[in-house]
């Protein structure tokens, strides 16, 4: 589990592409501190297995699950990344609960000064805006991030100096893709409302609905 909050920036010094497939060769300092093989490591959002390391730098492989979800197959040597390591359980929570597992990506519709802050406006698909709410947490490119507007098409975030100094954002223009996640709990709640034993009897079936909740004191 991770919180959003990028420890640092990394880059890209090789890919070995397979047909569907990729290692990484990243650039890093500070999240190798206190490495071992088969820690977690955030890149970019996307949960990945560190495979080797050295003093400066590590290499995880990317499956084709994650090459067709994610913006990670339009990366290229001398790339930015963000990277974030695994949550330690002693940690502050700064950020929100992130999984690394993204749903989806998002496109840069606009970028907007607003006094000392950066609007981002994002374009996304609608399975990914309905989880979306305006003062919610969002997830782009492993940045714990608030809503701050919401549309059936698109969603803004208001970027502080801080955050743009310390995350690949500045290095962001229009049209570019990011990887998006969701905050996990909307999802969870989604499937505990549909939920259902189709292999049971009508006794067994449970199902949690408005009315139910209202009726219950919810």
């Amino acid at each position: 589990m991770f919180t959003g909050i990028i420890e640092e920036i990394g880059s890209v010094k090789a890919i070995a592409r397979g047909t569907n497939s990729a290692v990484l060769t990243l650039s890093a300092k500070k999240v190798l501190e206190d490495v071992n093989l088969g820690d977690s490591i955030a890149v970019n959002g996307v949960c990945l297995t560190v495979t080797s390391f050295s003093q400066d730098q590590f290499t995880v492989d990317v499956m084709h699950e994650t090459m067709i979800r994610s913006s990670l197959s339009s990366l290229k040597a001398g790339s930015k990344v963000n990277l974030e390591r695994a949550m330690q359980a002693n940690g502050r929570f700064g950020g929100h609960i992130v999984s690394g597992h993204i749903d989806g990506t998002g496109k840069i519709l606009s970028i907007k000064r607003d006094d000392n802050a950066v609007w981002y406006q994002i374009g996304a698909d609608k399975k990914i805006l309905k989880y979306i709410i305006e003062k919610g947490s969002i997830t782009i490119d492993g940045i714990s991030l608030t809503v701050a507007r919401v549309t059936d098409r698109d969603f803004s975030v208001s970027i502080i100096p801080h955050t743009l100094a310390n995350t690949i954002l500045a290095y962001k223009g229009q049209g570019d893709i990011v990887n998006l996640e969701n905050d996990c709990i909307g999802k969870y709640v989604e499937r505990l409302m549909g939920f259902s034993n189709p292999g049971g009897s009508q006794e067994d079936k449970h199902e949690i609905t408005r009315e139910f909740l209202l009726k219950n004191g919810f």
